[in-house]
């Protein structure tokens, strides 16, 4: 029977139970890669596919996993998700990504956020005011609609358009400002370009006279979506700068997810 991490450490249980340990294996790997399809589960597990798919099946049944219905491949599900998240809060982010994020706001001179994806709206979980007499004021602890955020698009890129289409089962968006998408069909066509570019923007969506650029923060927390972004006065994020900006954010939103873990 194969052996995880646990297994190294503890040895091989007395009474092992072969399904326990494959199911276990499985919510691992829908942790560890951004997709999983049936073949991979049967060949990691050393299976036949029919048996992979019970397994997903009864993970599915659980919530522990969910299916594309036109890739058919299986990503980490709500339960899944809920526990996640529920460990991950425990965790001080805002601690351990505080020095990263003030050299970045110090670097850039202006403010920057880490935001977590909770159903339809984000969360900022951690923020650093940039240096300047003008500046946007922190959002740390606010919750706003994911739709309208730079932070928000970086995060719901990462879902599929089945994904949007059931956490917005409605074409019609309410908007924070005129800026900010106002239908799902809209929503899908940004986050289409967000896929390809690699990063979010925003522009008034949020906030008059706000723009901000936003990455995804890489972890290998099952579930748990954040992303990074740094935000000014639109007169000072043109879109010439939109590029550069993304990738000091990249570089800072790796060093943040190897801290994280």
């Amino acid at each position: 029977m194969p052996g995880g991490p646990a297994a190294a450490e503890h040895g091989i249980p007395q009474y092992p139970i072969g399904s326990v340990d494959r199911a276990l294996q499985l919510i691992l790997l829908l942790g560890e890669r951004p997709r999983l399809r049936l073949t991979d589960a049967a060949e990691h597990l050393a299976v036949a596919s029919s048996t992979a798919h019970r397994l997903l099946a009864m993970l599915q049944y659980r919530g522990f996993a969910r299916q594309d219905p036109v890739s058919k491949a299986y990503y980490p599900g709500p339960a899944l998700m809920s526990v996640a998240s529920s460990v991950f809060n425990r965790f001080d982010i805002e601690g351990m990504a505080s020095p990263v994020l003030r050299r970045l706001s110090e670097e850039l001179k202006e403010s920057v956020h880490i935001g977590m994806i909770e159903g339809g709206h984000v969360r900022f979980i951690a923020a650093a005011e940039g240096p300047t007499a003008v500046r946007v004021a922190s959002r740390l602890g606010r919750t706003m609609p994911a739709h309208c955020t730079s932070t928000g698009k970086a995060l719901l890129a990462r879902l599929s358009d089945a994904d949007i289409a059931r956490l917005y089962p409605d074409d019609e968006l309410e908007g924070v400002t005129a800026h900010s998408a106002g239908t799902r069909t809209e929503l899908q066509q940004e986050l289409s370009r967000i896929r390809q570019q690699g990063y979010a923007v925003n522009r008034e969506g949020s906030e008059e006279g706000v723009a901000s650029v936003a990455v995804p923060i890489p972890t290998r927390a099952p579930g748990v979506l954040l992303a990074l972004n740094a935000a000014a006065p639109v007169h000072r994020l043109n879109p010439s700068r939109y590029r550069a900006v993304a990738a000091l954010l990249v570089e800072a939103a790796k060093e943040i997810g190897d801290q994280i873990g």
